[in-house]
């Protein structure tokens, strides 16, 4: 690829705002020129006039389930690769809940493989624990592989560890990140019994915040967080959803280094209990989308840097899948193609700021992964970089909605911003609704 220019765009990028060109050279920034020192060259492959648009680095999603192998009929890597790109996001970190689960390093390195052949954007896979596989868990190389993934509460696959003492051993020998999904299984069960008892086939979605509950949720991050201060375990919690868990990690933040971090999913963001009358089994997710006070206490967590990053748990299922009853309905919400427009919406009416939002979704997740040469806009980097414009809206429709199961929550909705361009390595792959798609992204390093 010869150089390329991106001209006049407002950029947005470690805490600051400024008007700026940026000279992409294969697949790294060359030169990022500030204010009016424009960078004359006449030999540009391709130059892009940002007037008027925001470039920011490119969205890290570190929480998704593409689904391959084995239940590639509601979403593969291509497919929801694609759909990434179309929202900004460049790279993505794959759960290991597919068919086979992948919970050896040879079935990992096989997901490697299958992105290597198929994947739009940036990618790497977690390799998920299990009551009997922490020899495959050591074997691999931090350098290369995002993390460990530990269900410490059931979901979608039903990889459970629910062994004491291997869940001991997990956080005292694990060799990097340990990712984990925090639900109290006991209180799980003893609430949908009583809730089947009570409710019998009228059961809902609208119980399943009283099923999988704030106390759920509590307990087992709770008991996450004393594992990981036991053995100075590298620990990320995932998708946190209750104001009660938002306060055991406000208590973390004022240490002076934190070995311990957090997510919150968009999902939680944006929805509350009273969009089960709209949505019903369409936004039902685990852990459970909670109260009005849960989401003000997840939006007071970001903004106070309780909470580190913004992922999406993008989850598909077909739609066939969702209109079964509540308890026969999976969990999981498809929402990556959007996640960059909800928090944007959410910036515009004062819960974010446009700085805050590319800590989150760009600064924070390289950082906590240590992902080499990401997430920032500096000389020297890979060139993942996104132009939004802030001005001109996007309407959902089942046209524009890239995600191989054909439906959003979010269809219908008329956001007031669009992504208008997306580059991979250098690699513009997304302009205004046209993929460029024979291009293919990498395996993600970490400086670990």
């Amino acid at each position: 690829m010869g150089k390329r220019l991106i001209k006049n765009a407002t950029i947005v990028n470690e805490g600051k705002r400024y008007r700026g060109s940026i000279v992409l050279e294969n697949d790294h920034i060359e030169k990022i020129s500030h204010n009016e020192d424009f960078i004359v060259v006449h030999d540009y492959e391709k130059i892009i006039d940002a007037e008027g648009l925001l470039l920011i680095p490119g969205i890290i999603d570190t929480h998704v389930h593409f689904r391959q192998p084995g239940l590639t009929y509601k979403a593969d890597i291509y497919s929801e690769s694609k759909a990434a790109v179309a929202g900004g996001v460049t790279s993505f970190m794959d759960m290991p809940n597919t068919l086979p689960q992948t919970t050896t390093k040879e079935l990992l390195e096989e997901k490697f493989s299958i992105a290597e052949n198929n994947s739009l954007a940036n990618f790497s896979f977690y390799i998920g624990a299990t009551n009997d596989n922490l020899e495959e868990l050591l074997k691999n190389d931090p350098k290369k592989v995002c993390g460990i993934k530990v269900f410490m509460g059931s979901s979608t696959g039903n990889m459970l560890v629910d062994d004491n003492n291997i869940l001991e051993n997990i956080f005292k020998q694990a060799p990097f990140l340990v990712a984990v999904h925090c639900e109290d299984e006991n209180i799980i069960k003893q609430n949908l019994s009583k809730y089947i008892e009570l409710k019998g086939n009228l059961l809902d979605v609208s119980y399943h915040p009283l099923i999988r509950s704030n106390e759920a949720c509590y307990q087992s991050t709770q008991k996450a967080l004393s594992l990981a201060e036991k053995y100075n375990t590298r620990l990320h919690v995932l998708h946190i959803s209750t104001a009660e868990e938002v306060n055991l990690l406000s208590k973390l933040s004022i240490k002076k280094e934190k070995n311990i971090s957090a997510e919150v999913c968009i999902p939680h963001l944006w929805f509350d209990n009273n969009d089960y009358n709209v949505f019903g089994n369409f936004i039902k997710c685990n852990p459970s989308i909670k109260s009005k006070e849960d989401k003000a206490a997840l939006w007071n967590g970001l903004v106070n840097d309780y909470i580190d990053i913004i992922s999406t748990d993008h989850a598909p299922h077909t739609l066939a899948e969702k209109q079964n009853n509540y308890l026969q309905a999976p969990s999981g919400v498809p929402s990556i193609q959007f996640s960059l427009q909800t928090v944007l919406e959410s910036m515009k009416i004062g819960k974010i700021s446009l700085e805050k939002v590319v800590q989150k979704m760009c600064h924070a997740p390289a950082d906590i992964f240590k992902i080499s040469k990401r997430g920032y806009i500096r000389e020297g980097y890979f060139a993942d970089m996104v132009l939004i414009d802030l001005n001109k809206s996007f309407f959902v429709n089942c046209h524009n909605n890239y995600s191989k199961c054909g439906w959003s929550p979010f269809e219908n909705y008329n956001f007031s911003s669009s992504i208008t361009h997306t580059f991979v390595n250098g690699k513009l792959i997304y302009e205004n609704g046209v993929f460029n798609e024979n291009y293919r992204g990498k395996r993600l390093e970490f400086d670990r």
